[in-house]
């Protein structure tokens, strides 16, 4: 995992934390004054979950992590948890000392879901544990509290399947339909891109098609065949759009991108590009090669290298 999907995160976790400290530690010091008593526990759940919108389940268990209450629930008890053993759960392997831990997620048992749970220490006037309230939540019904998350824009490289790798030097380019006219296919796609809305491309040299995603409809794909990237009235079919201007690619770079994308498919006869891709508004372009390792990088940077950088040719 990257760093900075690492950080963010972090973040989000810092900030659900913020939202569960102060009542969790609230619903604590209420549950030591009923401890041990099934019934009055599950009235004090039952009232803190209606303060607690995102929570899915609250539920107290002993130091031992056999349950000693219901699961309580926003629609109600749920009593066939009473007495069940959570040891082995994720979140029971880290149990805090002092306030709560927010466990990592998981998917859990029953609905199969990527889900989070919070384990609050429970402990007595004289400091003696007592047990832990655990909060279980959804993550599809937490709210948002991080910013989107911005994919870094420096070189990436991926290594792929080790047994394609270990075969390199056994496989040799073969021409496909694509190699053979690609001339014709980068007038086609420069068009598209600079002129027809086309804002990301994936070329793929090997199987001889592309996939273009258009501004106008950007949740939907097209496949286009080597006879529709040859034949330049093709681009009819899409209308004219001018270049967006949010575009981090310069328009009149887009044939030296193509062009650069055509020389690592040529350049050498183990090691060759099979597929390539690029999206116009994040400036990213990606690689994959025989070898089956994978490139990505920002568009400039791309141009910027030359063969060694690659280790292709002579």
């Amino acid at each position: 995992m990257s760093h900075p999907l690492q950080e963010s995160i972090v973040r989000q976790r810092d900030s659900l934390a913020a939202l569960l400290a102060a009542p969790l530690g609230e619903l604590a010091r209420e549950c030591r004054h009923h401890w041990g008593d099934r019934g009055a526990l599950n009235r004090v759940l039952t009232e803190a979950i209606r303060h607690l919108p995102y929570c899915k389940f609250l539920y107290a268990v002993g130091p031992d992590c056999i349950q000693i209450s219901d699961n309580v629930s926003q629609q109600g008890l749920i009593t066939k948890d009473f007495d069940r053993d959570r040891a082995d759960r994720p979140y029971m392997q880290q149990l805090p000392e002092h306030g709560f831990e927010l466990s990592d997620a998981y998917v859990s048992l029953r609905a199969r879901r990527p889900s989070l749970s919070a384990v609050q220490v429970v402990r007595a006037d004289n400091g003696t544990l007592l047990g832990y309230v655990g909060a279980d939540f959804d993550l599809r019904d937490l709210p948002m509290t991080a910013e989107l998350y911005e994919e870094p824009s420096h070189w990436r490289q991926m290594k792929g399947d080790p047994a394609i790798r270990g075969a390199v030097f056994a496989q040799s380019r073969v021409d496909s339909p694509m190699d053979r006219q690609l001339e014709a296919v980068q007038a086609v796609l420069e068009e598209l891109i600079g002129d027809h809305g086309v804002f990301h491309v994936n070329i793929h040299f090997s199987s001889s098609r592309a996939i273009v995603w258009l501004v106008d409809d950007p949740y939907r794909y097209r496949l286009l065949d080597v006879d529709a990237l040859t034949d330049p009235d093709m681009c009819l079919a899409y209308p004219r759009r001018e270049y967006p201007v949010e575009a981090v690619v310069p328009a009149g770079r887009i044939r030296a991108l193509l062009d650069r994308f055509r020389r690592l498919r040529m350049l050498d006869e183990n090691i060759y590009l099979r597929s390539g891709s690029l999206n116009v508004f994040n400036g990213i372009v990606s690689l994959t090669f025989s070898c089956d390792g994978s490139h990505f990088m920002p568009w400039e940077e791309f141009l910027a290298t030359d063969d060694a950088f690659w280790g292709l040719g002579d």
